[in-house]
């Protein structure tokens, strides 16, 4: 039988956590307009500097090896340093790297810069949601605090196309990596000045070298795998050979963690079933997002002659609806109905946006159709991004609060890496088939040319259909396995349980 108990927030509250919930969600934002402002630009640097189409990729792959391989080691080093500090350091060191991008003179220096962005980036991302985690300890409040972040973690990517294309047609390339610099400065400045950490929640622990060298390989071995795939195809002998190293490395690490005395990644941040599915049911989602971005993009800007200005506004009716879906209905509902209730249906709505989009054609309206779409493809993740990252470190250990929240970011690095590869390929073998089948109709110049983009759509309808299954599946995952209820009104961080069920009911005491 539950007993009613009174309690009163947290008297170790700290008075300036709303105001250090800025300067991380600023932090946040740069990360993520990061992801997407430097693709935008990447054709004007590409020829300033001379770097050959074999390598234009790695200007992008450099970033994503860098960020997804250090991202478990980075939330380690959290715990170990203190997250204040950790993230402060990743400021500093994510604007230098920037300020070597944004100077850099020749292929070398502008691969190198961009590695470093996604080493410092590593260890920045996780120490900012580990932040929130152990600030915010109450339910509402940490409702509110997920759902900016929430918003600004789904929407941020969409906010980097339009900046990316006002700075590289109105200004030059180089200032889609120097605008990182004042985000980094104003952040890092603000979180000295603001942020205090609760003590006693970090992990002194000695770090687990084995397990830092085999999840980094492996985990670069993954992601490195996957953007082969989409360049060089899956049959490619490198690219098999990535993937079973990826394999024997993560489960050499895997069974690395379950022996040694302090783990890099200890098995009970992965091995609850409510995080277990959060962790699964993000990457799913991420892999059908990013390929949505990048298959928008391309039809607005190839098929529909938008510049890179208009398609990033093109993109705005998202932000609006992960905006809305995250502040709105998450942060409202998050403490009266259980998690999987708001991620499952928030998945299933975006999956019907994307299904929307399984009927783009050359002549698509964009009011009638895309718009729609994005609105609903908004809502959807914004509604369940937000409960998703609050309950991926909700019961967590404080002392393994750091590497809990890189587990989160690890997920949507892989997802990404999964989604760009894997929905480009569907989208190119669809594109091929129907150019073979339709070949010998285009006989004039302007016909082959409309048989082009014909194709082009075809091979996105066709790769949109296996992100509405990837969303269903994301969806039933959350269902199945997220088995939390409801927050309720008290402390919710930190209680080390790892089950998230509450086993009282909480009264909170108002003062008079």
């Amino acid at each position: 039988m539950s007993k009613i108990t009174a309690y009163s927030p947290p008297a170790t509250a700290d008075p300036s956590r709303w105001k250090a919930l800025g300067f991380i969600a600023l932090a946040q934002l740069m990360v993520v307009l990061d992801a997407t402002i430097v693709n935008i630009a990447l054709p004007t640097a590409q020829q300033d500097l001379g770097i050959s189409d074999g390598n234009r990729q790695w200007v992008i792959t450099a970033y994503a090896l860098a960020f997804g391989g250090l991202l478990l080691f980075g939330g380690r080093i959290a715990d170990l340093w203190g997250r204040k500090r950790a993230f402060v350091v990743g400021l500093i060191g994510f604007a230098a790297a920037s300020a070597l991008g944004g100077a850099a003179t020749g292929e070398a220096m502008m691969l190198g810069a961009r590695a470093l962005q996604g080493a410092f980036g590593a260890l920045l991302a996780p120490a900012a949601l580990s932040l929130l985690a152990v600030m915010f300890t109450d339910a509402k409040e940490r409702a509110k605090a997920f759902g900016i972040y929430g918003a600004i973690a789904g929407g941020g990517g969409a906010v980097g196309l339009i900046l990316g294309g006002f700075l590289t047609e109105y200004l030059n390339w180089r200032w889609t990596f120097f605008v990182n610099i004042p985000f980094a400065v104003v952040a890092a400045a603000g979180a000295y000045f603001v942020i205090r950490e609760p003590a006693g929640g970090r992990n002194r622990s000695p770090l687990d070298i084995p397990g830092v060298v085999l999840s980094t390989l492996g985990l670069v071995a993954l992601v490195y795998g996957f953007t082969r795939a989409e360049s060089e195809g899956w049959s490619d002998p490198v690219t098999i050979g990535m993937f079973v190293g990826s394999v024997v490395l993560l489960g050499a690490f895997v069974l690395t963690e379950a022996r040694v005395k302090s783990p890099l990644l200890p098995l009970r941040v992965l091995t609850d079933r409510n995080r277990g599915g959060v962790y699964l049911s993000l990457g799913l989602a991420v892999i059908a997002m990013f390929g949505l971005f990048l298959f928008l993009t391309y039809y607005l800007q190839v098929v529909k002659g938008y510049s890179p200005v208009k398609t990033g506004f093109a993109f705005l009716p998202m932000i609006a609806g992960m905006i809305v879906g995250s502040t709105q209905i998450g942060t409202r509902l998050m403490t009266r109905v259980a998690p999987r209730l708001l991620m499952g249906p928030g998945f299933l709505t975006a999956g019907v946006g994307m299904l929307l989009l399984t009927q783009l054609e050359i002549g698509s309206s964009y009011a009638g159709l895309i718009l729609p779409a994005q609105l609903l493809l908004g809502l959807g993740m914004g509604t369940a991004f937000m409960p998703a990252m609050s309950l991926a470190t909700h019961g967590v250990d404080p002392r393994d609060a750091g590497v809990a929240s890189a587990m989160v970011n690890t997920s949507q690095q892989v997802g990404g890496a999964i989604g760009t590869a894997l929905l480009n390929t569907i989208a190119a073998s669809a594109t091929t088939a129907y150019l073979t089948d339709n070949a010998a109709a285009a006989t004039t110049p302007a016909a082959q040319k409309l048989l082009q983009l014909q194709g082009m759509v075809e091979g996105y309808s066709s790769a949109i259909w296996w992100a509405v299954g990837i969303l269903v599946v994301s969806a039933t995952i959350a269902v199945t396995l997220i088995n939390t209820g409801k927050p309720g009104a008290g402390p919710v961080a930190g209680s080390g349980s790892g089950s998230g069920v509450e086993d009282e009911v909480r009264i909170p005491v108002v003062a008079h």
